[in-house]
């Protein structure tokens, strides 16, 4: 049994994770807790776990899929003598698992709300653990216990926090989600690091970062453009690709009574939106016309491609990734200081 494999067994996964939510036929999110019959195939299924609602029922936190973490941290290629610093506490599952292969000293966890972490806190004392906990912003990293030979991130990030590059320790390796996948890049000097995505396809909750929400009332009242890019591909084959070319963005779709796909909405922070009709028809706003980004990516990748040809560079003043080699296509990640 490798070290993760032996880490997943030991660690109790319904101690992080007493209750959760699950969504019923309605669409409404209904709690299950231990005295549901339903509980110990759930809790221990391969799923990632709703654990945290917002005032409007939009999940704000969750325990990840099993086998996306099992990936994730053999990854990082640990060795015992490692200190690591995960961003995104949560639950403290993950944290448990860190402590469990690396010992306490060397785990070092943060989280930006202090709920979680008061809880995760807890969970990790009955579990027998007892790494730093901290409540602190992910892109903010915590120096204090660094250099880090490894850093994790639980959390959906859209380009890697600069802090972060300043706390680690020569070739320290970083994983972390970056749209829906996840990238594991070395550092090979002061600022600068290289990386590939993993073949893994994933989405984690994003860092809260706020920004504005869709526009889809300003959109419709642009003067309609056609186009060639069926809405549907923005839900498939260029699901992950738009990820890198539109950091942060967020979309929805709508379905007649029939199930069936009527159209698309895309917006990103800057308040850019974009409406995507099956007809055929585009209708745009805001600093940046969306859909066009779309249809350039629609003319570059033919099918869905693999994320593990996607590679990252970090400069110091750039964060960019490349198709298949530095001469292929490649987008600019957004600037964090």
């Amino acid at each position: 049994m490798s070290g993760w494999a032996e880490a997943f067994a030991s660690v109790p996964r319904h101690l992080f994770v007493p209750r959760f939510y699950r969504q019923d036929g309605t669409g409404a999110w209904q709690p299950l807790t231990g005295t549901d019959p339903a509980y110990p195939e759930a809790v221990y299924s391969n799923t990632a776990l709703t654990t945290q609602l917002d005032e409007h029922g939009v999940p704000t936190s969750s325990s990840s899929q099993p086998s996306i973490m099992l990936a994730m941290l053999e990854s990082l290629d640990v060795s015992e003598s490692n200190r690591i610093l995960e961003l995104g506490t949560g639950t403290g599952y993950n944290a448990a698992l860190l402590c469990h292969r690396l010992g306490d000293a060397n785990v070092t966890s943060i989280d930006i709300n202090p709920g979680l972490v008061e809880t995760a806190a807890r969970h990790l004392r009955q579990a027998g653990f007892n790494p730093t906990l901290a409540i602190r912003d992910g892109a903010e990293g915590y120096p204090d216990n660094g250099p880090y030979q490894r850093i994790i991130s639980t959390v959906g990030l859209h380009t890697i926090p600069r802090p972060l590059l300043q706390q680690t320790a020569p070739d320290a390796v970083i994983v972390a989600p970056l749209g829906y996948g996840i990238v594991r890049a070395t550092v090979t000097a002061p600022g600068h690091a290289t990386g590939r995505f993993l073949a893994t396809p994933a989405h984690f909750m994003a860092r809260r970062t706020g920004g504005a929400g869709p526009r889809f009332d300003a959109a419709l009242e642009q003067s309609p453009t056609v186009t060639g890019v069926p809405p549907a591909d923005l839900l498939s084959r260029l699901r992950f690709p738009a990820s890198v070319a539109l950091p942060g963005y967020t979309s929805c779709s709508w379905r007649g009574e029939d199930g069936e796909l009527d159209a698309v909405g895309l917006w990103t922070p800057d308040g850019s939106t974009a409406i995507a009709h099956t007809s055929g028809t585009v209708r745009q706003t805001g600093p940046r016309r969306l859909w066009d980004t779309i249809e350039d990516l629609a003319k570059i990748f033919g099918d869905e491609p693999e994320r593990d040809a996607f590679l990252l560079t970090i400069t110091p003043t750039t964060q960019t990734v490349f198709y298949e080699n530095e001469d292929g296509p490649n987008w600019v990640l957004p600037a964090m200081p």
